[in-house]
């Protein structure tokens, strides 16, 4: 298919460092020369995947976002993704360790995703941390997302594309929460219902904007 009369293909990212090299320990050699395509930030320009992780670590938000995988979902890149853009404390697949990574864009690189091979393993690794486990799913007995105080240290739980939440994460939430819907669909799709949950997170605890 030929591309609409006066499109312009958008190039991302910078070409080779022009001028002289910078003496700064962060910068990689590697992109310096062949310069840095990457889907990051401008202030990451350059910058080793290793100096970018370790600029993150300084400033985590207190939120981990776990996703289950018993059919191999394939959204759970997306759900990284959003993670990423956070900053959130770390991500989590719960069930099957393999994962599609396409749709996190290589956000994989900048943040830990922990595994754990089922819910009982999740909800150690959260007891171990005081961590309450919230679960987005709108289940029989959800509360709205909208009108909820969100904790600030907490894990977001979401479930399996389709099916939603199994039972067994239900029961280990501290509460569940739904998104409010007005149109046909029965539930929204997984990234998106993590990229309005990880949002609200965002409002409450970095932009202080308490629920009604």
């Amino acid at each position: 298919m030929s591309e609409p009369d006066g499109y312009v293909e958008r190039v991302v990212g910078v070409g080779p460092w022009e001028g002289p090299w910078p003496d700064d320990p962060r910068y990689d050699p590697d992109l310096l020369r062949e310069g840095d395509r990457r889907n990051v930030g401008d202030e990451y320009r350059y910058w080793s995947n290793a100096a970018i992780v370790a600029d993150l670590d300084t400033r985590r938000n207190p939120l981990h976002v776990a996703v289950e995988n018993w059919q191999h979902d394939a959204n759970i890149g997306s759900v990284v993704r959003t993670a990423n853009a956070v900053n959130a404390a770390g991500a989590h697949v719960v069930g099957r360790k393999r994962w599609n990574r396409r749709g996190a864009m290589v956000t994989d690189r900048y943040l830990t995703v922990h595994h754990h091979g089922d819910v009982a393993d999740l909800v150690a690794w959260a007891r171990e941390r005081g961590l309450p486990i919230v679960g987005i799913d709108n289940v029989e007995g959800s509360v709205p997302l909208e009108t909820y105080d969100l904790p600030r240290e907490c894990v977001l739980l979401f479930g399996q594309e389709g099916p939603g939440l199994s039972e067994e994460a239900v029961a280990a939430c501290v509460d569940v929460l739904a998104i409010a819907q007005f149109g046909s669909t029965r539930s929204l799709n997984v990234g998106a219902a993590a990229a309005v949950a990880m949002h609200a997170w965002v409002r409450r605890h970095v932009f202080g904007q308490r629920p009604c």
